[in-house]
């Protein structure tokens, strides 16, 4: 499969620049498990400086409601009750959370160590026969080096469009949070997918994304006091659906 690298100072630098090499670059392939094709390549996405500004890209789906509640549902299990209710088998907080412990206490033991990682993939289940979810995110890594936390995560599957940036600037947040306890500076942040896709469906979605991004039109947002305010805003109106998911 093509490889390909997006560096970028700042994650909506890296991730345009993915969504423009993944459209020029990208090859269409089948994808028989639904039915359709796709255009597709291995992608690492490298982000020099995760929180610098503009921290949030505009061409993603939802806004900073949706965004807020993804990072919740990440970073604070706001919908593991769903594995309870037998409706999920999991989700990426419920695999990362028990590990998390580990990691700081790894890293507090040896700052250089190369041990700290977190597994998300579960092999028994994800490998059991008739599973339509395995996970897609598959493991997370955390170095200290030079004092600075750097995070490197691998995804054996991302759908470009849909749900890369999502899935990084939640992580980015964790990586962050990490950081604060462990007193180091944020580091870079590196994400790796070894199948960065589109589906045939969303090819408008991809082809508006690279006009915009070469329009010249302003496509980011600033999240330190611009969306970190509306995502807080958002809050009140995300428990009271999710206690109506919780009662139903």
């Amino acid at each position: 499969m093509r490889e390909a690298l997006a560096i970028g100072r700042t994650l909506p630098e890296a991730y345009h620049r993915a969504l423009e090499i993944l459209r020029e670059e990208g090859e269409v392939t089948p994808c028989p498990d639904y039915n359709t094709t796709q255009r597709e390549l291995s992608m690492t996405m490298w982000v020099r400086e995760p929180l610098a500004e503009p921290m949030i890209s505009k061409l993603f789906i939802g806004g900073y409601r949706e965004l807020e509640q993804y990072r919740q549902e990440m970073l604070d299990g706001i919908l593991d009750f769903e594995i309870e209710k037998g409706n999920w088998a999991y989700t990426y907080h419920s695999r990362m959370a028990p590990q998390l412990p580990f990691i700081l206490r790894e890293l507090r033991r040896n700052p250089e160590s190369r041990r700290a990682v977190v597994d998300v993939r579960d092999w028994v289940h994800d490998s059991a026969e008739g599973n339509e979810n395995p996970a897609c995110l598959q493991h997370l890594q955390f170095f200290i080096r030079n004092g600075r936390l750097d995070c490197d995560v691998l995804f054996r599957s991302n759908d470009a469009c849909k749900a890369t940036f999502m899935n990084a600037f939640a992580l980015i947040l964790l990586q962050q949070r990490l950081a604060k306890e462990l007193g180091a500076e944020v580091g870079t942040y590196t994400h790796r997918a070894n199948s960065f896709h589109c589906y045939e469906r969303d090819f408008p979605m991809l082809d508006g994304y690279l006009r915009r991004i070469r329009s010249g039109e302003e496509i980011t947002f600033d999240y330190a006091g611009e969306w970190e305010e509306l995502m807080a805003e958002a809050r009140p109106e995300i428990a009271a659906a999710v206690e109506e998911l919780k009662n139903r």
